[in-house]
């Protein structure tokens, strides 16, 4: 067992040394921006069908952390109410607004008019290689832009999967936050690699991109919601769970039974109208 033991640790050594050697910090940081955020900027044809009709908005800042122009796409899909509050939708890895319409649209039907919009290197947005930093700006503007447009309304966060770790930075920093929502979401980017196969390699001081929610969550003054689905194993239901254990309240947990990743939001439904009326005090 000993022996056992002592190889896993000189292989944890070489791997670390390895990563490294790759050509330095900022290649590793590239690297991993890369394996986090996945980004596309070809839609997903069931995300393109779900998106017709909503309206395309364009978002455009210099960026304080590059210097250099941005504009940003986002899809923007109001209620048939006029006064409705404003939803803020931020998506994970990978896949862009046009993914993330079906979602928009179950959001939608709750009461709210909804804005999503693609971080740089997304869909039609800037291209960049995207970053936790370059991602949380892009949202900051997003939620600037929603009060510039509909002054007087009340606004809210939602984030899913890796876009709820930047809903929740965001909600910690950002005026006017009357509530936040968050599905399928973790507590780190090193918690969430911590429960892969890899997990016990000793990489968290190589983390460039933390993303630690859990660090910004007791900042957050508004009612929070965190929604997770039973069945999900890309990040596990406990790192959601923990998450919510740092809220400071109000506060509501919802575990999904047989939610996945991806499906969650179509299942938990019922449970987002019940946390509006009851969490977040809606008299709809």
């Amino acid at each position: 067992m000993k022996l056992l033991l002592a190889h896993r640790w000189r292989l944890a050594l070489l791997l670390v040394l390895a990563f490294a050697l790759l050509g330095g910090c900022h290649v590793l940081d590239q690297q991993q921006r890369r394996w986090i955020f996945q980004p596309q900027t070809q839609a997903w044809q069931g995300g393109l069908y779900a998106a017709e009709g909503m309206e395309d908005a364009w978002i455009e800042f210099t960026s304080q952390v590059t210097g250099e122009p941005v504009r940003l796409h986002a899809l923007w899909h109001p209620h048939p109410d006029p006064e409705a509050p404003l939803l803020l939708y931020l998506h994970g890895a990978r896949w862009g607004v046009t993914g993330s319409a079906p979602r928009m649209r179950r959001m939608q039907s709750l009461g709210f008019s909804v804005l999503a919009v693609d971080y740089r290197g997304f869909g039609r947005s800037t291209p960049a290689l995207p970053s936790e930093a370059l991602a949380l700006e892009d949202a900051r503007a997003a939620w600037d832009w929603l009060a510039r447009h509909h002054p007087g309304r009340p606004r809210y966060l939602f984030g899913h999967s890796l876009g709820a770790a930047i809903a929740v930075h965001l909600a910690a920093e950002a005026d006017g936050v009357r509530g936040l929502m968050i599905e399928n979401g973790f507590t780190s980017v090193a918690d969430v690699f911590s429960t892969m196969r890899w997990g016990w390699l000793p990489v968290r001081w190589l983390i460039t991109q933390r993303f630690d929610a859990a660090q910004h969550i007791g900042r957050v003054r508004a009612p929070v919601l965190v929604v997770h689905g039973s069945e999900d194993t890309l990040i596990r239901p406990e790192l959601g769970r923990a998450l919510y254990e740092r809220a400071p309240g109000p506060k509501r947990w919802v575990l999904v039974e047989g939610g996945t990743h991806h499906s969650t939001n179509a299942i938990a439904l019922g449970h987002y109208e019940e946390a509006l009326r009851d969490l977040f005090g809606w008299t709809r």
